[in-house]
């Protein structure tokens, strides 16, 4: 039981302390009261913070001497937690006792009106801020919350926001605060002028633009609404169209924003000074050149006599501290002074070179990999640890890595290693993708009719970069079989293996009148050999056995092989043939990515030949893709194919070998395999010995992407042609089409919708105007 008289020491000590610590605090002195040593301390006032908490933040300890010093360092500190809005000290005997008071804590933020931003996104951003969940309440953060909504709707172009901010108490000393946002109507711009410029018309310099006054597509891409940060970059815009130009001296002077009372209508003014164009008049190098000055005089993209370019400046720039990098030179800095003659309109530069310090890579850091082992991607490092800095390595570096296909994102920097001058790590970082793919499931078609599939693809298993395929796919018209297995370092130094079991039966689809049946079996084996960093070699050899069976309704190109291989002459029954094909490939990757290429090229030529089998014959096979990045985000690509096959000595090309065409992958808009000769009694679709390919895409990041070159649209031009074996492959005869199309680096793999008009379809040819593709790279 506590005394009396111990209520008034504990009152009288409680003062004491107070008025120490407001003398302390203001002063830097304290009053005197006599100290005591304290055998417990106790924590009172708490509702959600544990005793555990505020004893960490307590400066004080049992057994220590408490007194007017340690008052106010401990009230301090515990006010300094943010925590509690009341602290106070009192003595209970030798008992310290901590009486604090909580600052509420925030149980829920909620928004009513929002619908410009998700509330997830909301809830974050504030949260960044100090108000969210858990988080202690402070009316000052609240407040900058608040302002942080408004400041978000403006940046959208909603001017005419309104917040207000509700803070309800609930029990345990917490509170709920609920943001009502009354989002008022959007900001459009209604104007945009251009003053000063006199060499190009309001209309080139407003293309240039990112804002403008609304089109077709405002509703989506929001152009028409004013934002600070859109129209910085267009002013940059502006000057780099000036700058490209020859106008080195162009400048903005200035810009004006404006919003009529009602807050719905913006207009927007520039004002330029234009200044006089400039050609090059000399090109000189000062510092240290290691004597390759011609060699990076060749670099040089800004010619004597040409008119000045800004962007060609900058890509000399680089162009220059690249190639220094290749010689370990990773700081290089280059900087181009101009020489400015007025009179004249023409600009000298001289290029100040310092290379800096020749640097060593450290160590190579590879970051990301959750699944894909480290040895899988450091083997495809060309740039090594303890060596010269060679820019050109680290970029193939990167390029190999991004080319195995299994990262949706492939990074690489190259930051000064701490506490050296001579030193760099190369750090990549890769974004796994899923690489596994199992299916299983049944579809209907009119077509195929009901069909199941069960596949299993692993690219790459077990993170080890072997690649193993089990798949089972039947339905009425066609059944396989299979399982494959590639190991891309079979050996150490990079000879692949890969080999391939499989069972496959085929009938025509049911557009076809007429009927036969092709069933395959056997297997593969080939090797690769690389020859250089893009280049690889092919060898393998497989054995098959086909077997086609026909009746008298099957085309007369069918029942005419098994004539061939029987020796009747009815063409109906089944012939068997059994075929040993040799291959032999070549194919060269420059591409910077397998799946989203920007830049580069693929090649691939193939040869089959069989001289030992029943049927003997040769099959050749040559593709190039190319890729060219046109302006920021978008890809020119271009594919060619040829294909040829033709029969060796008295043989005839195997029908079973036919090359076809029609649909995703060689000319959209036309069905999938009916180009070219047709069954004169049926109208069946026969394929050819020879095959002609043509495509063309112009490939532009979707809208609203940003950086994800995973979902893209393009427009394409296709052509091309399947012939006859011995017939000539004539241009007259190619089938053309156009269209636009979307593809898309699904969880399930690549996927590319289209939707084609064909552009001189002929009599009989069989159109699909929209088809689908999963797989297809190109």
């Amino acid at each position: 039981m506590k005394l009396y008289s111990d209520r008034i020491t504990s009152t009288s000590l409680r003062r004491s302390l107070i008025g120490a610590a407001v003398l302390a605090l203001c002063s830097g002195s304290a009053l005197a009261i006599d100290p005591f040593v304290i055998k417990d301390i106790r924590v009172e006032g708490i509702q959600r913070t544990e005793a555990g908490t505020v004893f960490s933040y307590l400066p004080v300890r049992v057994g220590e001497t408490f007194n007017d010093d340690k008052s106010v360092t401990a009230i301090k500190a515990l006010y300094a937690t943010g925590f509690f809005k009341d602290v106070k000290l009192e003595k209970d005997g030798q008992v310290l006792v901590v009486l604090v008071e909580e600052r509420p804590a925030i149980a829920k933020v909620d928004f009513t009106g929002t619908k410009e931003f998700e509330k997830d996104t909301l809830v974050k951003a504030l949260k960044d801020i100090g108000v969210g969940e858990a988080k202690i309440f402070d009316k000052a953060s609240v407040d900058r919350a608040e302002q942080e909504l408004k400041r978000q709707y403006l940046s959208h172009g909603l001017y005419g926001v309104k917040v207000i901010t509700t803070v309800t108490p609930i029990e345990r000393n917490r509170v709920n605060i609920t943001f009502a946002v009354d989002e008022g109507d959007v900001a459009k711009i209604k104007e945009i002028n251009i003053v000063g410029n006199k060499v190009f018309s309001d209309k080139e310099l407003k293309d240039q633009l990112a804002l403008n006054t609304g089109g077709w597509f405002s509703w989506y891409t929001k152009a028409n609404q004013y934002s600070k940060t859109k129209l910085t970059g267009d002013i940059e815009s502006l000057k780099s169209f000036y700058l490209n130009r020859g106008y080195i001296e162009m400048n903005i002077e200035s810009t004006q924003v404006s919003i009529t009372p009602d807050k719905k209508d913006i207009y927007i003014t520039v004002n330029i000074t234009e200044g006089e164009k400039y050609s090059v008049s000399d090109i000189k190098f000062e510092g240290e050149t290691f004597g390759r000055e011609d060699e990076l005089r060749q670099l040089v993209l800004l010619k004597k006599g040409a008119t000045y370019s800004g962007e060609l400046l900058t890509a000399t720039n680089k162009l220059i501290s690249d190639r220094l990098g290749t010689f370990g030179y990773a700081f290089a800095n280059v900087n181009a002074n101009p020489d400015i003659d007025r009179e004249k309109r023409q600009v000298a530069f001289t290029f100040f070179i310092d290379p800096g310090k020749r640097a060593y890579v450290r160590h190579m850091n590879i970051a990301g990999n959750t699944s894909t082992r480290d040895e899988v991607i450091r083997r495809e490092f060309r740039q090594f640890e303890s060596s010269w800095y060679d820019a050109n390595k680290i970029k193939l570096s990167r390029d190999r890595v991004d080319r195995l296909g299994y990262f949706k994102d492939v990074t690489i920097d190259t930051p000064e290693a701490q506490g050296t001058s001579d030193q760099v790590d190369v750090n990549l970082t890769v974004t796994e993708k899923p690489t596994g793919n199992f299916q299983i499931g049944g579809a209907f078609s009119q077509s195929e009719k009901f069909s199941f599939q069960a596949a299993i693809q692993q690219a790459n298993f077990a993170g080890s970069g072997t690649t193993v395929g089990l798949e089972l796919n039947t339905s009425k018209y066609s059944r396989t079989i299979s399982f494959s297995q590639t190991d891309p370092y079979y050996t150490d130094d990079g000879v692949s293996r890969g080999y391939e079991l499989y069972l496959r039966t085929q009938q025509p689809p049911a557009a076809n009148i007429g009927y036969y049946t092709i069933k395959q079996h056997g297997g593969r084996i080939s090797y690769g050999v690389p020859f250089s960093e893009v280049d690889t070699v092919f060898f393998g050899i497989g054995l098959e056995r086909s077997m086609i069976t026909t009746d008298a309704t099957s085309p007369t190109r069918f029942r005419e092989y098994v004539n061939t291989i029987n020796g009747t002459t009815s063409g109906i029954g089944t012939a068997s043939t059994n075929a040993v094909p040799l291959t032999m490939a070549w194919a060269r990757d420059s591409r910077d990515s397998a799946l989203t290429p920007t830049v580069g090229r693929y090649q691939r030529a193939n040869l089959e030949i069989d001289v030992v089998g029943q049927q003997k014959y040769y099959r050749a096979v040559y593709e190039h893709q190319w890729y060219k990045p046109l302006y920021q985000k978008v890809t020119l690509a271009l594919k060619g194919e040829i294909d040829y096959g033709h029969g060796l000595g008295n043989s005839s090309y195997p029908v079973f070998k036919n090359f076809y065409g029609g649909g995703i992958g060689s000319v959209r808009g036309y069905l999938s395999s009916t180009l070219g000769a047709v069954d004169y009694t049926y109208g069946d679709a026969l394929g050819g010995a020879s095959r002609l390919i043509g495509n063309a895409e112009l490939q532009l990041p979707f809208p609203g992407s940003g950086q994800d070159r995973s979902l893209r649209w393009f427009g394409f031009l296709d052509g091309g042609q399947v012939y006859q074996e011995g017939q000539k492959m004539r241009a007259s005869e190619l089938r053309y089409s156009t269209g636009l199309g979307i593809s898309w680096i699904s969880p399930v793999g690549p996927l590319k919708l289209s939707y084609a008009k064909p552009l001189n379809a002929k009599t009989g040819d069989r159109l699909e105007r929209f088809q689908f593709q999963m797989g297809s790279g190109f």
